[in-house]
């Protein structure tokens, strides 16, 4: 019988894909359980031992991702950042991250924070539920990661000229 894991005979271990002629006093070929058990723990080992290669986000880019699908979506003017934006924005800086924060979960979702400025008249629950989508289906799209879940924070509602005369006044 071949075995292509690690399987303890009467104690010798054996090798990926060494063949053992079993005895009767050191293994019962019928004992089926006995060599799955001792296969799905050595196969866990495995892959766990062989697999050097990975990919990881920088926060900075999965905060990059969220915050230019928000600006996607119709009604949604800008984004509310914090101080440091503020005081970045004066120096010059765009950030184009600004007004979003992610949190990884112990499962490897991404919960998504999002503040921003909506335009007067529009029906917030709509922008929601568009951000929602557009954020999840970006973030799926371009990296493979989960949303566990998504807060939108209305920072402000203005006209769109008000919001230009604003934007303005910073440059």
């Amino acid at each position: 019988m071949a075995f292509n894991t690690k399987v303890d005979v009467a104690d010798t271990e054996l090798e990926a894909d060494e063949t053992v002629t079993a005895e009767a006093e050191d293994v019962t070929l019928e004992d089926e359980a006995l060599v799955e058990a001792e296969s799905d723990v050595d196969e866990d080992d495995e892959e766990a031992d062989e697999s050097e290669d990975s990919l990881t986000y920088s926060n900075g880019v999965i905060e990059k991702i969220v915050a230019m699908a928000t600006r996607e979506v119709p009604h949604v003017l800008g984004m509310k950042g914090n101080l440091m934006h503020f005081v970045q924005e004066q120096f010059g800086a765009e950030n184009l991250t600004k007004g979003v924060t992610v949190e990884v979960t112990d499962d490897n979702r991404v919960v998504v924070n999002i503040s921003v400025i909506i335009e007067y008249g529009a029906y917030a629950p709509a922008i929601f539920d568009d951000v929602k989508a557009r954020v999840t289906e970006r973030l799926a799209a371009m990296t493979g990661l989960e949303v566990a879940g998504v807060n939108l924070r209305i920072e402000d509602v203005i006209t769109p000229e008000e919001y230009e005369h604003r934007t303005s006044q910073h440059e």
